[in-house]
């Protein structure tokens, strides 16, 4: 053993000695070549003798190091580049060529298994030579009980050294197409037998690779895994065990992504969770389990010891069909489960929008979007996700504020279910809230949302026909039952469970709220904190109803008086006070009316001048307002026909008998009119207002008039009557032609459908700019401007002292000055919008966020 360390020690050695060392060395190198060779003839009984000489004179591992040179030579030449030039013709072809190869049926199994098989069966004959060996070794060292594993061990190595610093670029994409065609040809067999739940006996696979078959019915699957089974047991014996776990692992996610789309969509009306979860026990967990049974790895838990249980999984420890899955498979499991939930969920965040426009019919899609967020914990991904949705989709100038404020609703009440602490509701809900409060038909749309019977409640449960409100309102009485269900009534027990159940507010909450306040989210509070003032809200609601009430040709008010109670409710009843005297006028008006038609129809019956009266005091039902609490009314002066002005001076002489002192004041204006107008070959009939009436009963006196002598007549503006009387020409009812100048055509009635045809017919569009011009109660903006000028000397002045004077500083300087009457009570956004107008008429103008007069 000196000559192993020593070199020198050859100095001491005589000529015949390094004779006989060169001579056995020369056959030694002989018997290898001979070996490696497959020679079967006499030269293997020689090894034994050769081996021991050398050894003796300390060469034993010497002759070890140029054994396994001779194999790695012979195995690069012999074996390693075959393996190699079996796949040529793919490595050289090019993008389109090789997704030729990919469409192939039987590519790459056939090449891929054959390819294996040769190298490997050169493998196990080199592996037998070593063998030989390595009995040769032992038998000299038998004495010293000398362990040679790590020659098999370095011969391992220089197989996967060889393979590996030879591997071809493309080799890796081989063996993952192999996979993904095997796993899908799996996936079709499973889908055939209609997903049934595997039932595989547990008992151990044998460790040489003996794989038993306990079902008949998974018989073609398990053969199936069997071939897979042995290419991945000769890959790992090549030294590819990492590749061919990456490859089949690709393979496995690919699949499973594609069974996500598959079951997920466009369809968010069906839970996709359970089916998902069901679908990775029976395919790939059921795949893995028989794969790493056929390898000989573990393929169950050790029954003393606890089991593992996945943290992602509502599911036992023990897998139907597999049993106590062992801690490999768990791994797995680990994997496979938290790869669906991240990629269901990255799916439905993807669609997000479009689950939140369908909701609640989408509830479903939500449910599994909400637990998949628990598992994943990647809330902020869908916060920046959906934020950019809504900017690129919904904040636009093309979507309407009634859509915005809808998809708003769904919004809330979508997170609500994913998020109940309402932290991700406020980063999301931040930016609509934002280009909201841009907008100047905001508040009038919340208002017709809340209130209007298909405001907010389409799809969503309860009666048809109820409004947003009514809804919101259901929803504040379930979540005040939950929390009384929750905080009273509970006993010492109950309590501790409460509080094993409590969980800290999330890292992102806002600390100035508390748990309890974010816990009950109130869609009505968030819709109000838009506007920024419930005030604003009530002002708009009040000449909403106004309009309403105005243009009612009856008493019913049912729908109204409920609306009104549900906004005392949640506003208070001194906030609605004025509104309720309106309903009250109405109510009062009923019964009024009633009175006075029952004691004036029976003096009219029997006066001297009922022959005189052209209408009778049926067709009158009077709407009595009490001016002082009902918002600015239009007024417009018209001339009304003398029959129906006699019946409307009655009318309020008996309301002066009857509430004196007490008079009416009537506004001629307003109000509905119930017309049937009688030609020579039709009738038709029309509810109209009382402009337009006036107008159409003029001409029973004459068929024709110009524009300015009706005008006159009526005692109203020619531009307004031309804009008006557009109604009746789009009706077919009048016709317009040429007139003595430019702005005083001539009006005629159309007797007969013949003079209809011939004189043509005016667009029907007439009739919806009218109705949208014409408005019986000042809007809340008109209001504004009315009481807002009051302040506009002040302004002035202020600016000509300062000079210049932020938003925020001339609001302040006139809560502080303006306090007796009339005093300043606006809030600042409304300040701001008097201030646009003063800029638009050029009064002042804005510098870096400061006024100044204009120069």
């Amino acid at each position: 053993m000196a000559m192993l360390f020593d070199p020198g020690a050859l100095d001491s050695l005589s000529e015949d000695a390094i004779s006989d060392i060169l001579h056995d060395w020369a056959h030694f190198c002989s018997l290898t070549t001979s070996l490696l060779s497959l020679s079967q003839d006499g030269p293997h009984s020689q090894l034994g003798p050769t081996v021991a000489s050398l050894c003796n004179r300390g060469l034993a591992f010497l002759l070890q190091d140029h054994f396994l040179l001779s194999l790695e030579e012979a195995f690069k030449r012999s074996a390693v580049k075959k393996f190699w030039q079996q796949f040529d013709s793919y490595f050289d072809a090019s993008a389109i060529e090789k997704a030729k190869f990919h469409v192939q049926e039987s590519w790459p199994e056939e090449i891929l298994t054959k390819s294996l098989e040769q190298i490997c069966s050169e493998k196990r004959s080199q592996e037998n030579c070593l063998l030989l060996l390595i009995e040769a070794l032992k038998s000299y060292e038998e004495e010293r009980n000398t362990d040679h594993s790590q020659l098999i061990s370095r011969y391992q190595l220089m197989v996967s050294s060889v393979l590996l610093t030879t591997l071809p670029w493309d080799f890796p994409d081989v063996l993952r197409i192999y996979f993904k065609k095997k796993l899908e040809e799996l996936n079709s067999m499973m889908a055939d037998g209609d997903n049934d739940e595997l039932d595989i006996n547990t008992n151990n696979f044998p460790n040489d690779a003996c794989y038993s078959y306990m079902d008949t019915s998974m018989y073609e699957c398990n053969g199936l895994v069997m071939q897979i089974g042995r290419v991945v047991s000769d890959l790992r014996s090549l030294g590819f065990t990492s590749m061919a776990e990456d490859a089949y692992s690709s393979a496995i996610f690919l699949l499973l992504k594609a069974k996500v789309n598959e079951l997920a969509g466009d369809d968010y009306r069906v839970p996709v969770l359970w089916s998902l979860k069901k679908w990775i026990r029976a395919v790939p967990l059921q795949f893995l389990h028989d794969l790493l049974g056929y390898l000989g790895d573990s393929i169950e838990g050790e029954k003393d010891s606890p089991s593992v249980k996945s943290p992602l999984a509502s599911q036992p420890s023990s897998v139907p069909g597999i049993g106590i899955p062992s801690e490999a498979l768990v791994r797995w499991q680990l994997r496979l489960e938290y790869f669906a939930y991240e990629t269901l969920q990255d799916l439905r965040i993807g669609k997000l929008f479009e689950i939140i426009v369908d909701y609640p019919d989408s509830s479903p899609a939500i449910e599994d979007l909400k637990r998949c967020l628990e598992y994943t914990g990647q809330h902020s991904k869908l916060v920046d996700s959906f934020i950019s949705s809504l900017k690129y989709r919904l904040l636009t100038a093309g979507a309407s504020t009634n859509d915005i404020l809808h998809q708003y609703v769904s919004t809330i009440k979508a997170l609500r279910t994913i998020d109940p602490a309402g932290v991700f509701l406020e980063a999301v809900g931040e930016p609509i809230r934002d280009y909201l409060r841009g907008r100047k038909d905001t508040i009038k749309c919340i208002v017709t949302m809340l209130t209007d019977g298909t405001g907010g409640n389409s799809g969503s449960s309860g009666n048809a026909g109820d409004s947003l409100l009514e809804e919101l309102n259901r929803d504040a009485e379930n979540q005040d039952g939950a929390e009384f269900e929750e905080d009273g009534g509970t006993d010492e027990k109950q309590a501790w469970l409460n509080a094993e159940r409590w969980e800290p507010d999330p890292v992102e909450a806002d600390p100035l709220k508390g748990s309890r306040n974010r816990r009950k989210i109130d869609i009505l509070e968030l819709m109000v904190g838009i506007i920024g003032s419930k005030d604003q809200l009530v002002n708009e609601y009040r000449v909403m109803l106004a309009e309403k009430l105005l243009n009612k040709s009856d008493y019913d008010i049912d729908s109204e008086i409920r609306t009104l109670e549900l906004l005392k409710i949640h506003f208070g009843e001194s906030s609605m006070q004025k509104c309720e005297i309106m309903l009250n006028d109405l109510i009062d008006s009923k019964r009024t009316n009633a009175n006075i038609k029952a004691t004036l129809g029976k003096s009219v019956a029997t006066g001297p001048e009922q022959g005189e009266i052209d209408v009778s005091l049926d067709i009158l039902d009077a709407t009595i307002l009490s001016s002082n609490f009902w918002p600015p009314i239009q007024e417009e002066e018209l001339n009304i026909p003398s029959s129906v002005d006699q019946l409307l001076s009655d009318y309020g002489k008996r309301f002066h008998e009857i509430k004196a002192p007490r008079k009416l004041m009537w506004k001629k204006n307003l109000g509905t009119v119930k017309l049937e107008l009688q030609f020579e070959d039709r009738s038709m009939q029309f509810t109209v207002s009382p402009v337009h009436a006036a107008i159409i009963m003029q001409f029973q006196e004459k068929p024709s008039w110009n524009s300015k002598s009706l005008a006159a007549e009526i005692g109203m503006p020619a531009d307004a009557l031309n804009r008006r009387i557009a109604f009746w020409i789009s009706k077919g009812v009048l016709t317009e032609s040429a007139g003595a100048g430019p702005d005083d055509p001539f009006f005629t009635i159309v007797d007969s459908m013949s003079d209809f045809n011939k004189n043509g017919l005016a667009s029907e569009g007439c009739q919806l700019m009218e109705e949208e011009s014409e408005r019986s109660v000042a809007s809340v903006e008109e209001q504004l401007i009315k009481e807002m000028t009051v302040f506009e000397k002040f302004i002035l002045g202020l600016l000509t002292n300062y000079g210049t004077a932020t938003l925020d500083k001339i609001h302040n300087t006139l809560k502080m000055f303006c306090t007796s009457e009339p005093t300043y009570d606006k809030s600042l956004h409304q300040l701001q919008s008097f201030l646009s107008d003063l800029i638009s008429e050029e009064k002042l103008e804005m510098r870096d966020g400061s006024y100044s007069l204009k120069k």
